[in-house]
C-alpha cells in the first residue's frame, strides 16, 4: 500500500515520527502541498499512485477524485473533514476518516487560556513591570484593564460534546454555573451547577460564551449581528471550533461598541488569516493561530489515531468513517 501525507508539517515539525505509517505500507510525506483551488494539479500529481491519501487542511474536491480512481481510503488529521468532498468519496466506494477524540483536553484548556488572559491580562501587566512601571508606581499595584473573578459567573456552552463537556467540568471547577446547548439533550449530564438550554437562552442569560459545534451549513454565521443583539452587554466570547461560526464584520463592531467585552479566537475565516483582517488590531480581541491542538502530547494522540484508522481499514473493518 501507498500512502501520500500531503501536508504533515504541522502535525509533525520534527518532533514526534511517522513510524507507524511505515510499517503499514510505503510512506511519502510531503510537507506541505497546498490549501489553493488553482492548484489542484499538484494535489493530482502527489496522489497519482496512492491507496491511501492522508491530508489535514489541503482540500480532496470532486475534481481531483475524478481524477484518480485508485485512491479507496482518506484519512483527515483532525476532528472536522470538510477539507473533503466526502460525498464524492462515498460515490466512488473511498472510505474517509477523521480523529474525533485527540484533542478534547488540549483544546479545552486552550479555551481558559484565552478566558483567563481577558481576566487577568497577565501578559500586558507583566511586560509593564518588565518596561519598569512598577517600580516607578507611587501605589503598591496597578491594574490597566478590569479584573474579573468568574466565581458566580454564567457560561454558555455551544455544542455540549466531549470537549464542551470538559469546558464545563473546569468551568465548575472555577465556581462558574453552565447552561449547555445542544441538539442531542442527555439530562443524565446534568448537575446542580450544569444545565441543558435553548440556544436563546444560553445566548442571553451567559456572561461568557464558548463555541464548540462542527462547521456545517446550519451553524455557519452562527455569531452575528442578531444573535450579538440577543447577548449580555460586555459578554466574552471564546471560538476554539471553526472561525466561519462567527461573522467577523458583525464581531468587528461589537466590539468595537463594547457590546462584546472580549472576543478570544484560536480560528478565523480564512486561513492563514489575511493581512486585511480587522480582527486583530480591534479592541479587547485575541487571535491565535490555530494552536489549541497542538501540544505534543495531543499530536501524539492524533497520530496514534491516524495509523490506527489506517490500520483497520486495511484490515476490512475501518473506523471513524465520516462518510458511510
Amino acid at each position: 500500500m501507498k500512502i501520500v501525507v500531503l501536508d504533515g508539517y504541522t502535525l509533525n515539525p520534527g518532533d514526534i515520527d511517522w513510524n507507524g505509517f511505515k510499517k503499514l505500507g510505503e510512506l511519502v510525506c510531503y510537507d506541505r502541498t497546498t490549501t489553493k483551488k488553482e492548484e489542484t494539479a499538484k494535489i493530482i500529481d502527489r496522489i497519482a499512485d496512492a491507496d491511501a491519501v492522508i491530508t489535514n487542511k489541503t482540500p480532496i474536491t470532486r475534481e481531483i477524485l475524478d481524477s484518480k480512481p485508485k485512491v479507496k481510503y482518506i484519512g483527515v488529521l483532525a476532528t472536522g473533514y470538510n477539507v473533503v468532498d466526502v460525498d464524492a468519496a462515498r460515490e466512488k466506494g473511498v472510505v474517509v476518516t477523521n480523529i474525533p477524540t485527540y484533542g478534547t483536553t488540549a483544546v479545552a484548556q486552550f479555551v481558559f487560556a484565552h478566558l483567563l488572559e481577558f481576566c487577568h491580562h497577565v501578559a500586558h501587566h507583566a511586560e509593564t513591570v518588565k518596561n519598569g512601571r512598577w517600580a516607578k508606581s507611587e501605589d503598591f499595584c496597578y491594574w490597566d484593564y478590569p479584573l474579573i473573578e468568574l466565581a458566580g459567573k454564567t457560561m454558555g456552552i455551544i455544542g455540549f460534546g466531549r470537549i464542551g463537556q470538559t469546558v464545563a467540568g473546569i468551568a465548575v471547577a472555577f465556581g462558574m454555573k453552565v447552561l449547555a446547548y445542544d441538539e442531542y439533550v442527555d439530562k443524565s449530564r446534568e448537575t446542580d451547577s450544569i444545565k441543558y438550554a435553548s440556544l436563546d437562552d444560553a445566548l442571553a442569560k451567559s456572561d461568557v460564551i464558548s463555541l464548540h459545534v462542527p462547521l456545517f451549513d446550519s451553524t455557519r454565521g452562527l455569531i452575528n449581528k442578531s444573535t450579538i443583539a440577543r447577548m449580555k452587554d460586555g459578554v466574552i466570547i471564546i471560538n476554539t471550533s471553526r472561525g466561519p461560526l462567527v461573522v467577523e464584520e458583525d464581531m468587528v463592531e461589537a466590539l468595537e461598541s463594547g457590546k462584546v467585552a472580549g472576543f478570544g479566537s484560536d480560528v478565523v475565516e480564512v486561513e492563514p488569516i489575511a493581512p486585511d483582517n480587522k480582527l486583530p488590531r480591534t479592541r479587547n480581541c485575541h487571535i491565535t493561530p490555530h494552536i489549541a491542538w497542538a501540544p505534543k502530547e495531543a499530536r501524539i494522540r492524533l497520530m496514534n489515531i491516524a495509523v490506527d484508522n489506517l490500520a483497520a481499514f486495511a484490515k476490512g473493518s475501518p473506523v471513524n468513517v465520516v462518510n458511510k
